[in-house]
């Protein structure tokens, strides 16, 4: 059985080996390094290959979100997992809006934490409960701001939908172009494409945009 490797980042030392004691105790995980700082934590992926970055939000030299916003724009498969002692609104809205697959807080038990790392290792997004009100009634609040400021989006081919359903069921650029038959450089390009054309920065605003104009179905 392949294990699931993960990244720490996280500046404190002593809670990088509380993480390291709990996951080493895990047949299926397997800790293939660990970061001090946000920028350590950029370079280290596309060298260690992680499925699951731990990732703390306030660290030195980058913060977590900006790190999770590097790290994806050429690693998309990677799922980040912010966890960090900070509850408020703000860093939970730009964190998944970073891309950042989950968002727990420090205090949270060990059986949970292993649970979201296991199923984010599959592609999947873990919201806890009490923030999806807030995340929704956010994500209403942007896109009636975007929808006020933004004009009409250019029309999206037939392929350009095509992939835009797929990266609103959470497929990576990799699945896609397995998908499709194409190369992650032609997904690439298309996506650009795609973001230009719905006047969106990223695969989350793009899926969100998508959902909310009705230009794929959910599913």
């Amino acid at each position: 059985m392949d294990k699931i490797k993960v990244l720490l980042a996280d500046d404190h030392a002593l809670f990088r080996e509380g993480l390291r004691s709990l996951l080493t105790d895990q047949d299926d995980i397997e800790i293939v390094g660990e970061a001090e700082d946000g920028l350590e934590a950029v370079k280290l992926v596309p060298q260690l290959q992680p499925a699951v970055v731990l990732m703390d939000i306030n660290m030195p030299v980058i913060d977590g979100v900006e790190a999770t916003r590097m790290i994806l724009r050429d690693n998309d498969a990677v799922g980040i997992v912010i966890l960090t002692m900070y509850p408020q609104d703000e860093y939970v809205f730009e964190a998944l809006k970073a891309g950042a697959k989950a968002y727990l807080l420090k205090d949270t038990r060990s059986k949970k934490l292993l649970q979201v790392i296991r199923a984010v290792s599959q592609g999947q997004a873990v919201i806890e409960p009490e923030m999806t009100a807030r995340l929704l009634s956010e994500f209403r609040r942007l896109a009636a701001e975007k929808e006020e400021k933004s004009p009409k989006v250019q029309t999206l081919t037939d392929q350009e939908r095509t992939i835009l359903t797929l990266v609103a069921n959470g497929a990576s650029n990799k699945d896609i172009a397995a998908e499709l038959n194409l190369s992650e450089r032609t997904i690439k390009n298309y996506l650009s494409i795609i973001f230009q054309k719905l006047q969106v920065n990223n695969r989350t605003e793009a899926a969100i945009r998508a959902m909310k104009d009705g230009l794929v179905g959910s599913s």
